[in-house]
């Protein structure tokens, strides 16, 4: 038998016998596959930095839900922590990517961890990201060409390179090859993926099994900067509106029935107070039509007497999201990890702030956000000390339920990004990471969990996942 049939043939078994006491959200499970191990792109050739261009790194940037055990992951612009050429924040020509996964949860006590449950995950495939239409890319630097060699007339592969650009239009320009992808969603389908992106801010719809692109959104001009530059240093001090260098749209989510995107920008915008400013932005995007609204959230910790970066967004309902905010401390740079937190918001009813501009216009029309998971504590609690937490938590997704002491539990998976270093200054191991939390209806505070539909065009129902 199936595994997962044996949980949902278990699950109903304990709807009727278990009693419906509150349980705190815990942590069941940790998976890990090595930072050193190498996808399956076929891009063996080394970067400008000296780098493999199929080191499988920096997969938790994005994680998303793809029915199953399986889960698609997304690294970001690639391997640019080991220094070769500062014009080029030392970005080099990585491909963009997705990874199919298989995540294995099995109800099985982990003796490494002392869990529960035996998270085991195995890499399936990996897709590269292309256009039909020809891209912007670079020059020469340092005697390296930007044009990715493995181009043919059919295909133009988006790159990691900060300098594939056209410096006569603004960052929203998508003939740009330059890409720093850091959210991925499934769509209803389940045929296409939506990727967000910090160079653009871009939003685009991929084929999930060629990686081609297949649509570009329209996002608010208010998003992109006038003035690009390969360092982005000077793309911040050369502007006055637009977001920031390194942190654009950073989150992103999907409705469970998969009609609206909503992207998450991981710092103010220029004018909204800029890195370390309190007023982010939600851009919500009607997948159908194109059309957008904004909300502004507050990502100042009162607790902590400032304000932290957002990493990730995921819908617990139509209207309800959770947050992910976090520092940059922990296991990556040999310092102690402190902020990890995920909070839960409610958008309904909230204002549009498209029209508004400047942190104190936006605050006064910021939802309100409740805590959700203090993952850092959890993790502790379980053993792990500040130094040991992944410095860059950043990718969410919902899994399939399963049964914890006799009681359904939906699971919570998060996934660390490791800049594609697998051994830390100090020596430590830094591999792929993830994390499975389980939490019941109980601990939403009442908010409803949808998780997403697919669409099963077969049996022409809404198939939850």
């Amino acid at each position: 038998m199936d595994w997962r049939k044996g949980v949902l043939a278990a699950a109903c078994v304990a709807c009727a016998l278990a009693s419906t006491a509150a349980q705190a959200i815990d942590l069941i499970a940790i998976g890990t596959l090595p930072g050193d191990s190498i996808d399956h792109s076929g891009q063996s050739a080394l970067l400008e930095n000296g780098v493999r261009g199929d080191l499988l790194g920096g997969i938790g940037s994005g994680l998303a839900w793809a029915g199953g055990s399986t889960f698609l992951a997304l690294p970001d612009r690639g391997p640019n922590a080991v220094a070769w050429n500062a014009t080029v924040d030392n970005t080099t020509s990585f491909i963009p990517r997705f990874h199919t996964l298989q995540l294995h949860l099995k109800r099985q006590p982990d003796a490494a961890t002392g869990l529960p449950f035996t998270l085991q995950p195995v890499l399936a495939q990996t897709t590269l990201l292309f256009s039909r239409e020809p891209l912007h890319y670079g020059g020469v630097v340092a005697g390296f060409g930007a044009t990715p060699a493995s181009n043919t007339r059919e295909r133009f592969y988006f790159s990691g390179r900060s300098d594939n650009f056209d410096a006569n239009t603004s960052s929203s320009d998508p003939l740009d090859a330059r890409l720093d992808t850091e959210g991925i969603r499934l769509s209803r389908d389940g045929k296409s993926v939506f990727i967000s992106d910090e160079y653009g801010p871009y939003l685009y719809q991929f084929d999930r099994r060629t990686g081609e692109r297949l649509r570009v959104f329209t996002l608010p001009a208010i998003l992109a900067v006038s003035h690009k530059s390969s360092m982005g240093a000077k793309e911040i001090s050369g502007n006055t509106t637009g977001r920031v260098a390194n942190k654009g749209m950073e989150g992103l989510a999907i409705s469970p029935d998969g009609k609206t995107l909503f992207g998450f920008m991981q710092s103010p915008l220029i004018q909204d107070g800029g890195d370390g400013g309190r007023a982010n932005r939600i851009i919500a995007v009607d997948i159908q039509t194109g059309a957008t609204s904004q909300y502004a959230y507050d990502n100042y910790l009162a607790d902590k007497s400032k304000a932290y970066n957002s990493s990730e967004l995921l819908a617990l309902n139509e209207h309800e999201l959770l947050v992910l905010e976090r520092d940059g401390k922990g296991l990556g740079d040999d310092s102690n990890a402190d902020v990890k937190r995920i909070y839960k918001i409610d958008i309904q009813g909230a204002a549009d702030v498209s029209a508004l501009s400047g942190q104190a216009a936006l605050l006064q029309k910021a939802v309100s956000k409740s805590l959700f998971l203090d993952i850092a504590a959890t993790l502790k609690a379980h053993g792990l000390s500040a130094a040991q937490i992944p410095a860059k938590l950043e990718g969410m997704a919902f899994g399939e339920d399963v049964v914890v002491d006799g009681v359904v539990q939906h699971t919570l998976y998060v996934g660390n990004d490791n800049d594609f270093v697998a051994t830390t200054p100090g020596g430590l191991a830094n591999p792929n990471k993830w994390f499975v939390f389980a939490f019941t209806e109980a601990d939403l505070g009442g908010s409803p969990f949808v998780n997403q539909r697919l669409r099963d065009d077969d049996r022409g129902e809404d198939q939850d996942r």
